[in-house]
């Protein structure tokens, strides 16, 4: 490694859209990569999530409508946020720290982080379909919210008025019950009002991230699947990665992208900042009419996507141990909360159910940059906004760990913070 800030060859932890964006632009300034994660490419939460590219709905997950839930309901399964009564003081410790950011000052200061990076997420993504990666991002043209009532959707519209607070941007539409049905035929007679939003994509998660993990390989980078990273060893020279079953890959650098597992890892390297699984659920059906983009339903908490020829529907965040088993009634939640939303669909005719785990941190940012070590590096916490912004995230941390240099907004996201 001739310089501190060039490595010849790095090692990335995660074959998910964080570690694989990450890989994609190291590669772009010429660095030799190798990739290696304990399951496989897109295991975890980048495999069934909504695969929405939504810079107006990308905002920071400690809001203050979280604390209006109250104790109560968020230890009901139904609730759209649940926690499970628990004696984990480390999710204890994640939960009393995510309070304390759920206030509107705290948002606030959040959002304006996510201001800088909504506006350049989306570029990141056409650098990738630019050099070789070959899905691409779908237009959501229309992206619709849809409510039960007016009064459901002044929630939104009041908080979009807040990102425009905090120097954002967000083209919408206010929507009747008629023109809502209008342009979707699917909705239930459960919605009365919508909102059309305009300039925003999506993308199918397993595929792109897949096509990405292709266009890597084909650079020349080796992807290793069930690679279980055990200890990450650092040495003046460069680190060494080591696996639960002995295996070890040697390089001038490393770059931490296992998702909610993330701590276990960065910890010796002054990661103090916890990162908690937050669970999320989803499931496939398909409609009689399937619609052709992205429908959200913010009251309950429901995103729904079309994914060729099905609909996945997708919500719930659950703050529990990232390797506790799918709970069914987080499922059956989902169906209760989209079922008057939504018509013409077999809820019993349900394929795909999946649980993963976002990473989130107490203060809704993620950790991007390097660690009290200078060959050892972080890439995580992104929570729900891993998929829309990991290409950036991948950008940044290719810049910062070849050039020296240092986006002005990675700031925000010191590891060490």
């Amino acid at each position: 490694m001739g310089t501190r800030q060039s490595p010849d060859r790095v090692v990335v932890v995660g074959a998910g859209m964080v570690g694989l964006s990450t890989a994609w632009f190291l590669q772009e300034r010429g660095v030799d990569v190798t990739v290696v994660d304990r399951d496989g490419v897109a295991a975890d939460a980048s495999w069934g999530n909504a695969g929405w590219l939504a810079p107006a709905l990308t905002l920071p997950l400690p809001e203050p409508a979280v604390l209006q839930y109250g104790l109560r309901a968020m230890l009901s399964p139904s609730s759209p946020v649940y926690v499970p009564l628990t004696t984990d003081l480390k999710l204890i410790r994640f939960l009393v720290g995510f309070a304390r950011h759920c206030t509107p000052s705290k948002w606030q200061e959040a959002m304006s982080v996510y201001t800088e990076v909504n506006r350049t997420a989306l570029g990141a993504f056409d650098e990738l379909a630019d050099g070789g990666v070959k899905e691409h991002t779908r237009l959501a043209d229309p992206f619709l919210a849809a409510f039960a009532s007016e009064q459901d959707r002044e929630n939104l519209v009041e908080e979009f008025r807040h990102v425009e607070a905090a120097g954002g941007e967000v083209d919408f539409d206010l929507l009747d019950h008629d023109a809502i049905h209008s342009l979707e035929p699917t909705l239930g007679t459960g919605v009365k009002a919508g909102i059309r939003l305009r300039g925003q994509r999506f993308i199918d998660p397993p595929q792109f991230v897949n096509s990405l993990a292709d266009a890597v390989r084909e650079r020349g980078a080796e992807i290793i699947t069930g690679f279980d990273v055990a200890s990450i060893d650092d040495r003046a020279d460069g680190v060494s990665v080591r696996s639960a079953n002995g295996d070890s890959r040697a390089a001038d650098a490393v770059v931490i992208s296992s998702g909610a597992r993330l701590n276990k890892l960065a910890a010796p390297f002054g990661v103090r900042k916890l990162v908690q699984a937050g669970r999320g659920y989803s499931f496939s059906v398909t409609p009689d009419h399937l619609p052709k983009n992205p429908v959200y339903f913010p009251t309950q908490r429901v995103a729904c996507t079309p994914l060729h020829d099905r609909f996945r529907v997708a919500g719930m965040m659950e703050f529990r141990s990232p390797d506790a088993p799918l709970d069914p009634r987080r499922v059956q939640a989902i169906i209760d909360a989209a079922k008057p939303m939504l018509r013409g669909i077999d809820w019993t005719a349900r394929d795909e159910e999946w649980v993963g785990s976002r990473p989130c941190t107490t203060d809704g940012l993620p950790l991007i940059g390097a660690t009290k070590s200078p060959r050892v590096h972080v890439a995580g916490g992104h929570g729900m906004w891993g998929i829309a912004l990991g290409p950036l995230t991948g950008k940044m941390m290719a810049e910062s760990m070849t050039a020296g240099t240092m986006p002005t907004v990675m700031r925000h996201f010191d590891p060490l913070r």
